[in-house]
């Protein structure tokens, strides 16, 4: 809860980041009157970007009330132009029912239209939902194909997740050699336990 919690915070507390998008400078120095114009008029253009800023703005009631309601419908006009950070947002909310109808399934839908485009936490949120069976059907394969993606991007966790899944053979084929290339990968980001894993593999490789 708390994970999730902060990825909420994370998605729908910063905006993004566009220098070039009217109103960007503004709102970095503080003129938020000024940038919810300029990102109202951009959006109105069809910039999905700006769209996306306003639905955060609106969402934390920067320059004028909290709307939700304004909020939400930028963010879902910035999803249907494909912004992948909008789309796992309203993933998001879908699976907390924040402004929005509780929807495991539906949330499922968002994140993978984000993965989709290679969206990190979509990527990893959307193998999840596969690996529990919450809001789409349970299925080890593609947890593991979504794990391995953003295993690929770098994420710790990630890599974590796949090399056991690959040590157990869960979702992929038993392959011991990949399992300590992705725990190894996991400890050079400081992971200790996979650094453990690591060794404990090797050698039991050693020993055969």
């Amino acid at each position: 809860m708390k994970r999730f919690a902060a990825l909420l915070l994370f998605s729908l507390g910063a905006l993004a980041a566009a220098p070039k998008v009217p109103g960007w400078r503004e709102y970095q120095d503080g003129r938020l009157s000024a940038a919810r114009i300029a990102f109202w008029q951009a959006a109105e253009r069809g910039d999905r970007v700006a769209a996306f800023d306003l639905a955060m703005m609106d969402w934390r009631g920067e320059a004028g009330p909290v709307d939700k309601t304004q909020a939400l419908y930028w963010l879902r006009r910035a999803a249907d132009e494909q912004l992948a950070q909008a789309q796992y947002a309203l993933g998001l909310l879908a699976e907390r029912g924040d402004g929005v109808p509780k929807s495991l399934t539906e949330a499922t839908r968002w994140f993978q239209l984000a993965a989709r485009q290679g969206y990190l936490a979509a990527e990893i949120d959307l193998g999840t939902q596969y690996f529990l069976g919450r809001g789409a059907p349970q299925d080890d394969r593609l947890a593991a194909h979504w794990y391995e993606e953003a295993a690929k991007q770098g994420d710790v966790g990630a890599q974590y997740l796949i090399a056991s899944m690959y040590e157990h053979g869960e979702g992929v084929k038993r392959d011991i050699p990949a399992a300590i290339r992705w725990y190894a990968k996991a400890a050079v980001q400081g992971d200790v336990g996979a650094r453990a894993k690591a060794l404990d593999l090797a050698k039991s490789q050693t020993r055969r």
